[in-house]
């Protein structure tokens, strides 16, 4: 007896994947950036607490309403390309099954076994026969805005409440100096996490992100101890 040969490939993740990896990157880095700019100018550890909270929350939902609206329109164009894809296949069957036939071609598929599947395929689903192999829209990649919305908005606030667990239970003196080691820690566990579920090199993308939140903290740090008060 012949069991199916069930595979998994990673890119059934890829739309909840890049909302939730891009979601916690930006908490931690925000919210770590923040902390960092307010306490390098001096601010009372009440204020600091104050600018995590809410940067924690305008974050997540920031993050919520731009995914949303990005993911939006691109859902908004696959919808145009599918309904004008709809309409050429009914005005005219010939050209489009020919135009499938070509494409089968060019992946290396003889002429005549071409045409006929074409033939079968549109048949069977001729619009998801095209904004597969013409479009390249599929199931596994078309746009989902509320799932990415809702991603990104936990993902970023799961990001930035770990900074600010940091300024809760960090010494007030070397806030600074627990803030922006943890957060560089985060970001390279963040970076391994997402390489893991992507099939990415390891080490290229935990290097690659927790470079960028140091730079991004840095630059906040010396803006914040420029503008500051003084101790």
């Amino acid at each position: 007896m012949k069991f199916l040969h069930r595979e998994r490939h990673r890119t059934e993740h890829i739309g909840w994947l890049r909302a939730a990896v891009l979601g916690a990157n930006d908490g931690i880095i925000s919210t770590a950036s923040l902390v960092v700019g307010v306490a390098a100018a001096q601010a009372s550890h009440a204020s600091i607490m104050t600018t995590a909270v809410a940067g924690l929350v305008a974050g997540a939902m920031s993050m919520a309403a731009g995914e949303y609206v990005s993911v939006f329109s691109q859902a908004d164009t696959e919808k145009a390309d599918l309904a004008r894809e709809h309409r050429e296949l009914t005005e005219n069957p010939e050209a489009e099954h020919r135009e499938l036939t070509a494409i089968y071609t060019q992946r290396g598929i003889a002429p005549a076994l071409a045409s006929e599947v074409a033939t079968q395929l549109m048949a069977h689903d001729a619009l998801g026969a095209h904004a597969r192999d013409e479009l390249g829209i599929s199931e596994a990649l078309s746009a989902k805005p509320l799932q990415a919305a809702l991603a990104s908005a936990a993902s970023f606030a799961v990001g930035a409440a770990l900074p600010l667990a940091v300024v809760m239970l960090a010494p007030g003196p070397s806030l600074l100096a627990w803030t922006v080691a943890t957060a560089i820690f985060f970001l390279a566990l963040l970076g391994v996490l997402a390489a893991r579920i992507g099939g990415a090199p390891v080490l290229k993308s935990a290097s690659r992100v927790a470079l960028w939140g140091t730079l991004a903290m840095a630059i906040t740090a010396g803006v914040g101890a420029m503008f500051g008060a003084a101790p």
